[in-house]
């Protein structure tokens, strides 16, 4: 069987509920007090009536008894409740943390074939379901022990009363819609809070290259457990509802017992049974009612949740292709730092059709090198091979000398900055984006970043300046924003080697000179590599190199290769062409929705 498909969720469910044995034992021995404590009041009132009211023997001392067991009965089905619904949300809660840890540490590989809804509802309503189900295991072996108990008294006492007890009997529930109304509240605040859940991991799974391209997985998990917690407490405070509530709601008499009143009745007006004897019948009916309800519940949920803890699994039981080696190296300290070298690399993301063929490449500590091919060549590869978002099939890619396959994946990943192609913000404040993997750097580091990729001006005539929230992948700012904001991000991690991977290809022409001089800015005296099309972008660069079918084609300048590379000049046409040919289908697109 493949480990990643797994036929059964429930090993999972089974760990993670050893870990809480505890508490879960704790919940089940105070369930079991419940429905011993619930059993002895209809023994008590046989007793109350038959001697209290009929013999007239110490009826205030058995009323008072009944009055005591019932009072003990009700303490105790809010304790179990409180109890299960704790040992529930804390199952809940470890669960997801591990799902998500687990999907942030999943190579790109993984999420560039799965879809992100598919991984939400794993980490959202699936673990709902899984909750619904942990939080009856306490209760369901109360109840059971409570039918069981009360079906051996009643077969024991009386065995054809019983057999017509035991149809199906209908339950009026007078405080429903009071506890309807004051439950709903509670349940709203679990949804918004689950709701900003929803985004911390949405915005993690969409973002997944720059988490991983900055080594800020941990952030990320910070942020998730400061929502999941928010939603235990929430959840919580819903569960103190329901333990105030359904405690009263189960004391009161059931209706629609009026066989059992009839024949009972009658078998008293004929002597077979005494007044005690029918009142302890009775009330051991209404007794059934309720646990035998929660039991058909605890079905319907254990479905849900199989079915919910299958897909949990699924991807918990999927492995990392790309992981940290078991002896890792670490990089030298000393300078000159920054150099990258790629020998005799073959890579394809179908190991059948390699995009990359035997490519070489070197780049001295401190040099600039723009990457130029047609699409499809594989110069985003390179970045992502560098960055180890996948692994080399032949070949090495080396740092300073290291292989980056015996380097942690945080440390590499501190060591090279990504300027993505699509920047991608969070819905966050202007000093949260910038200072995203450096979350405790000081404040004029983050001043320092901003003006140096060109974007402390325009900060600075923000709404709240720095502490401005630019919204949902930042769209309240321009392409040219977000592009310097991502670069100043890039600069504060201070990386040995910076990617700009088409860094002004989303950003209008008439303003790519300001993301140029930002770029200009940042490359000097960094090992800086450059995948770009436009040629003043390539310029920046000391050396231009031309990515053809997978292999260095040729090395210059971009002077020299337009005067010497038929090839260079061809392969910068065609791509001139592309991007016409794109702005005319946004133009096309704006007057179709204007239109």
């Amino acid at each position: 069987m493949d480990p990643a498909h797994p036929t059964s969720g429930w090993p999972l469910l089974r760990r993670v509920l050893w870990e809480q044995r505890r508490g879960l034992v704790a919940g089940m021995v105070i369930g079991l007090a419940w429905s011993a404590s619930k059993v002895a009041v209809p023994r008590l009132t046989r007793i109350a009536v038959d001697r209290g009211v009929i013999g007239r023997e110490s009826l205030w001392f058995w009323t008072g008894l009944i009055a005591a067991m019932a009072v003990v009965a009700g303490v105790f089905s809010g304790w179990r409740r409180w109890v299960a619904f704790r040992e529930s949300r804390l199952t809940e809660t470890r669960l997801r943390e591990q799902l998500f840890a687990h999907i942030m540490k999943l190579h790109v590989g993984y999420h560039d074939h799965t879809q992100t809804g598919q991984l939400m509802s794993r980490s959202s309503s699936d673990m709902q379901q899984i909750q619904g189900f942990v939080v009856m295991i306490p209760l369901t072996a109360s109840n059971l022990a409570m039918v069981v108990a009360v079906v051996i008294v009643l077969f024991t006492s009386q065995p054809l009363l019983a057999l017509v007890a035991l149809a199906p009997l209908p339950v009026v529930n007078l405080l429903a819609q009071r506890f309807s109304r004051t439950i709903h509240p509670a349940v709203l605040a679990v949804q918004a809070e689950q709701a900003q859940l929803a985004t911390v991991v949405e915005e993690s799974v969409s973002g997944v290259r720059v988490v991983k391209g900055f080594g800020a997985e941990s952030v990320q998990a910070e942020k998730l457990r400061v929502e999941a917690d928010d939603i235990r407490r929430e959840s919580l405070q819903s569960a103190r509802v329901r333990s105030t509530f359904l405690p009263a709601l189960d004391l009161l008499p059931n209706l629609g017992m009026i066989a059992v009143l009839g024949i009972g009745g009658h078998r008293v007006l004929n002597g077979d049974m005494s007044y005690g004897e029918m009142f302890e019948f009775f009330q051991y009916i209404v007794l059934l009612v309720a646990p035998l309800r929660s039991l058909g519940m605890t079905v319907a949920f254990g479905q849900r949740a199989a079915a919910a803890l299958l897909r949990v699994t699924e991807v918990l039981n999927t492995v990392p292709e790309v992981d940290d080696p078991p002896k890792p190296r670490q990089l030298p300290a000393e300078p000159p730092v920054g150099g990258v070298r790629f020998r005799h690399v073959t890579f394809g993301y179908d190991p059948n059709a390699p995009v990359l063929r035997g490519f070489d490449l070197a780049i001295e500590p401190g040099r600039s090198v723009a990457l130029v091919g047609a699409t499809g060549s594989g110069k985003s590869t390179v970045a992502r091979l560098l960055t180890r978002f996948y692994d080399v099939q032949d070949g090495k890619v080396q740092i300073d000398g290291v292989d980056v396959c015996d380097l942690r994946l945080t440390d590499l990943r501190h060591a090279v900055g990504i300027v993505f192609e699509d920047t991608f913000l969070f819905n966050d404040t202007v000093i949260g984006n910038i200072a995203f993997a450096r979350p405790d750097a000081p404040i004029d580091d983050v001043h320092r970043a901003a003006m140096l990729a060109g974007a402390h001006d325009f900060v600075t005539q923000l709404p709240d300046g720095y502490d401005t929230v630019i919204g949902e992948r930042g769209f309240s700012l321009s392409g040219g924003q977000r592009q310097r904001i991502a670069i100043a991000r890039a600069i504060l991690a201070d990386p040995r080697v910076l990617v700009l991977d088409d860094a002004t290809s989303a950003v209008d022409p008439s303003k790519e000179h300001e993301i140029r001089d930002a770029m200009a800015t940042v490359m000097r005296g960094r090992t800086t590599i450059v995948i770009a099309h436009r040629p003043g972008t390539i310029a920046l660069a000391d050396t231009v190199v031309l990515v053809d079918d997978g292999r260095v084609a040729a090395t210059g300048t971009h002077d020299e290769l337009l005067a010497t590379s038929e090839r260079y000049r061809e392969v910068l046409a065609a791509l001139r062409d592309e991007e016409q040919a794109d702005e005319q289908a946004d133009e096309q697109a704006d007057e179709e929705v204007i239109g």
